[in-house]
């Protein structure tokens, strides 16, 4: 649902990396160190913009290891805490770009600074940096994908990760509810069906009937917490499901953890279907190939371009 991996004070100089050692900032976070592995990473360019890095194919770290490269000045991102990020991935053994935001206005990507919700040695790299930094963590695979490895980025088990993150936004840890709250509604009528579990986790059902052609949302549950704004970063759980098969492609109940993203990271409808709620609401929405993801579809999640997607998004949280 993310457009990317979718699993960052601008200078006004190019800058070479200085690895620079752990310390307790002023606030008492404490970084995670740099090393000898980070230490190689060589990053120019400005910040907000896409970097230039080089490093020798084959690096490989233990440990997770973290340098600076542009010292910001703004709030500092603490566990639990949200970030907003642009970034650039790289397999370390390989030397190959694996993922990668755009850097251009609204392509950032948020993430919340939790165990489970990202990879442990991103959490390890962006904790303790203020907004305005960018950062180098060199991961390995224990941080990373473990034995695994990822297929899908073409990642082996046993290849270490190197990020370079801007870090643009940093919000502090808010109130995340377990599920939607608010008043239960009237269901519309033509939209698919949903059945909540003890939990909070939807069952949708798709009528069978043709999609509909534009851009359908409703309310299923109306809530009464804070209103989320246009580049807001929201936490939700949610589920998606492709209307002419009924299909689940995509959903963080699954994962046993809620997203966060910033509302103008994710394809448009979904974003749509966000603003103006208020935090504890329960929502439908019936997203078109044009406010999803369009011609070219999304053949990872099994989504063709004439594809007509359902999500079910509960609210839990936004800042």
């Amino acid at each position: 649902m993310k457009k990317s991996l979718s699993v960052l004070a601008i200078a006004a100089l190019a800058f070479s990396l200085a690895a620079c050692s752990s310390s307790t900032s002023a606030d008492g976070c404490t970084p995670t160190a740099s090393g000898s592995n980070s230490s190689k990473v060589k990053v120019t360019g400005k910040f907000g913009s896409a970097p230039t890095v080089k490093f020798t194919k084959g690096l490989s770290t233990k440990k997770t290891e973290r340098s600076v490269v542009i010292d910001g000045k703004g709030a500092v991102a603490k566990a639990n805490g949200t970030v907003e990020v642009d970034y650039t991935a790289y397999d370390a053994a390989s030397g190959k770009k694996i993922d990668a935001t755009t850097y251009k206005k609204g392509s950032t990507t948020s993430f919340q600074l939790k165990d489970s919700s990202i990879l442990p040695g991103m959490i390890k790299g962006l904790q303790c940096s203020p907004a305005g930094s960018r950062v180098v963590a060199v991961i390995p695979p224990a941080d990373a994908f473990k034995a695994a490895g990822s297929e899908g980025l073409g990642v082996k088990g046993t290849d270490s990760l190197v990020f370079v993150f801007d870090v643009v936004k940093v919000a502090a840890p808010v109130k995340v509810l377990p599920k939607a709250n608010g008043a239960v509604q009237k269901p519309v009528a033509g939209l698919p069906t949903v059945k909540l579990a003890s939990n909070g986790e939807p069952t949708i059902t798709v009528p069978k009937a043709d999609a509909p052609t534009d851009l359908k949302i409703a309310d299923l549950k109306k809530g009464t917490g804070t209103t989320v704004k246009s580049g807001d970063t929201v936490t939700v759980h949610y589920t998606g499901v492709i209307w002419a098969t009924g299909k689940v492609f995509d959903s963080s109940w699954t994962r046993g953890t809620p997203a966060s993203f910033a509302t103008t990271g994710v394809i448009p409808g979904f974003g749509k279907a966000l603003v103006g709620q208020k935090v504890g609401s329960q929502v439908i929405a019936v997203i078109p190939p044009a406010d999803g993801y369009g011609s070219g579809g999304q053949s990872a999640a099994g989504i063709s371009g004439t594809d007509t997607l359902v999500f079910v998004v509960d609210i839990l949280a936004t800042a």
